[in-house]
């Protein structure tokens, strides 16, 4: 079993007056580079904390974007039975149930009604899937909505988390509301503040790149399920095996190379699910992922983030996203479903070149 100081890393958010730290997970693949295999056992331990405690066949697993997304998948995938995600995205045709994150710097949070509305009917139970659960409020907030709107369905709603920070008020709260919790690891996030506060923001903070677009490859691959809208655990699982297959195919990675693979955003399970076939196949893999988490960045040697690249968002034009502690690997590889904006694909790769990585590849999943 994980420890917090395992896994437990504080950093500082950039002008957030609402929470001035950030719980960075070592293990999580999402803000610092990761072997996958790591990533994978420790969500794995979380689904066998709820395995035989549910008819997993008639549940709906529920990833939170954008941390929690990757989390979510595996642990449906693992357990079987559906599987979606909150998002930030416009969906085309879908209608939505809106819900906010209060201290997130993104508070907006959709889940898509139209799909919520199919599965109603072919579920008892809803798990949302979390890094870290601190007050349990974003939870509470959306049980409720489903309540209201589903009034006639007796649905039994999980909080499953890798890391569980709540206090005793707050897990009161939801004994009074029927929501049981699985986790981890227990947090007390007091001491959190004034450990955050203790750091000088001084890291490196880099904006401008520039782009060579001689050593970028481009691929698309086929078959794309959209996590963001639901789906059958076992479909997603073998849309992810075959995704993986593609691409080992198409970049031809030779014996002995270091590989980064990053995801983008909210896409993050299928890009450390290719990251740890790789890994089975003998390569040196690291995975971790673009965000919109705008970090600050820290020379100290004990603080979790050093570097961080700003960037364009590869979905949307003008959205400010970041990669943080990029380093130089034989490969890069990119997976992602965004629609390759121009100027955030050219960010990427500028921050990727940046930091000495001559061999790029993109990966469209469409």
């Amino acid at each position: 079993m994980y420890k917090e100081s395992e896994l437990v890393k504080i950093a500082k958010r950039e002008n957030n007056s609402k929470r001035n730290y950030l719980v960075i997970n070592r293990f999580q693949a999402k803000h610092i580079p990761t072997v996958p295999s790591n990533a994978l056992k420790l969500f794995d331990c979380l689904a066998n904390k709820i395995k035989g405690t549910i008819d997993c066949k008639k549940t709906l697993f529920i990833g939170f974007a954008e941390t929690a997304t990757a989390i979510g998948a595996r642990t449906a995938v693992n357990l079987g039975g559906f599987y979606m995600q909150t998002t930030r995205e416009d969906i085309e045709n879908a209608e939505y149930l809106f819900f906010t994150e209060s201290h997130s710097h993104a508070s907006e949070q959709r889940l898509v009604k139209t799909d919520l509305d199919i599965i109603a009917e072919k579920i008892d139970n809803i798990v949302f899937v979390e890094d870290e659960i601190t007050t349990g409020n974003t939870i509470l907030k959306i049980v409720n909505i489903i309540r209201k709107t589903y009034p006639q369905k007796q649905i039994h709603f999980f909080a499953a988390s890798l890391l569980n920070g709540m206090n005793e008020e707050a897990i009161e709260r939801y004994r009074e509301n029927d929501i049981s919790t699985k986790y981890l690891v227990k947090t007390n996030h007091e001491p959190y503040i004034s450990l955050a506060e203790k750091y000088n923001c001084d890291g490196e903070y880099i904006k401008t790149y520039s782009t060579n677009s001689e050593s970028v490859n481009y691929h698309t691959v086929g078959g794309w399920v959209n996590g963001r809208r639901a789906v059958k655990a076992e479909e997603y699982n073998q849309a992810c095996k075959e995704l993986a297959n593609e691409i080992i195919k198409k970049i031809n990675i030779q014996k002995g190379q270091t590989v980064l693979v990053i995801g983008t955003e909210e896409f993050m399970y299928p890009a450390i699910y290719t990251a740890y076939i790789l890994e089975k196949n003998g390569f040196n893999v690291k995975c971790h992922s673009t965000t919109r988490s705008p970090i600050a960045v820290s020379s100290n040697p004990d603080y979790p983030l050093h570097c961080r690249y700003e960037l364009d968002s590869l979905y949307e034009n003008g959205r400010r996203t970041f990669i943080y502690d990029l380093e130089k690997y034989d490969r890069a590889v990119v997976i992602t479903d965004s629609d390759l904006k121009k100027n955030g694909t050219e960010n990427l790769i500028g921050a990727l070149q940046h930091s000495g990585n001559e061999n790029i590849d993109i990966i469209r999943w469409c």
